[in-house]
């Protein structure tokens, strides 16, 4: 149900900072990383109409302070909770076709549809709309719904979150970027970013985040209404979110990269580009997203 009393939006509080507590003492992969998500989710914020930023900040957890990017992270954290929700956040294809399509890849590991992260954007966008409905606020909890499907707009932009069944999304290939060992998935999620801060922005997010908005503004102002839609006047449309994201995976994830590789200042320069335009993608849409629930 909506958090509407202070209590309950202090229990939703209480619960976040178990799950902070608990990601202390066990290791997670973060989708995007944190600084990627909070990314998409200033962006988005900063774009909502008059109408949509009121529903946010009604349904936004106390502990959150108005600032939809500080939860952006929440789904990645309540896993350990919500073990069902682990499938939710990626969608596997078929090795090399370099293609999606919703009725083939959206399961889970056990064949079960509509388990996956472009599912669960459809799921949850479908429950926001029931906002100011007095049924549809009693049958589910709105605060989760807006805080899944802000960190999962995000998740499908991550070309390797719609990425190869056998290597799980490159999380099975061993990798070094520059001198450090990790996997090639772990290069798209926090790698690429965190060199990108402390090579152009003293580390911090804050000037990525500008950097973007600039972008958006200006270099990328003309491709942005595009972004923006959706076919058929679809409230959102994943589909086109997972299938770019599978072209960018062949074209720029996996291009090159085998077992072993050593990626440094070639794939980091010529990747970075990337990155940004999916970050920035994702925050346009989650945007649009919200204005056109809540309009």
């Amino acid at each position: 149900m909506k958090l509407s009393s202070r209590t309950e939006r202090e229990s939703f509080r209480a619960l976040v900072l178990a799950f902070a507590s608990i990601l202390v003492i066990s290791p997670v992969v973060h989708c995007w990383g944190l600084d990627g998500h909070l990314t998409i989710c200033r962006i988005a914020q900063s774009r909502l109409s008059a109408a949509a930023a009121t529903a946010v900040k009604e349904l936004l957890p106390a502990a959150a302070e108005d600032d939809l990017g500080s939860e952006c992270s929440w789904a990645d954290r309540v896993k350990f909770h919500y073990h069902w929700s682990s499938a939710l956040h990626f969608i596997d294809t078929p090795d090399n076709l370099c293609s999606y399509q919703y009725n083939r890849d959206c399961k889970d590991e056990n064949g079960e549809k509509d388990r996956c992260v472009a599912g669960a954007i459809n799921n949850y966008t479908t429950q926001l709309l029931g906002y100011g409905n007095a049924a549809s606020s009693q049958h589910y909890n709105l605060t989760e719904a807006l805080l899944f499907l802000s960190h999962f707009i995000g998740d499908i932009h991550q070309p390797l979150h719609v990425g190869f069944t056998s290597d799980r999304g490159a999380n099975t290939i061993d990798v070094h970027w520059y001198t450090r060992k990790t996997v090639l998935h772990h290069v798209w999620d926090d790698n690429i970013i965190e060199t990108s801060e402390e090579r152009y922005y003293n580390s911090d997010v804050d000037g990525l985040i500008n950097a973007i908005q600039k972008n958006i503004t200006g270099e990328w102002s003309d491709q942005v209404k595009t972004w923006e839609s959706c076919s058929r006047n679809a409230t959102t449309c994943p589909d086109i979110y997972a299938s770019e994201s599978i072209q960018a995976a062949c074209n720029w994830a996996y291009k090159g990269v085998t077992e072993g590789s050593v990626l440094e200042d070639d794939y980091f320069l010529t990747r970075l580009p990337v990155v940004n335009l999916r970050l920035a993608q994702a925050g346009v849409r989650l945007a649009a997203t919200l204005n056109r629930v809540f309009g």
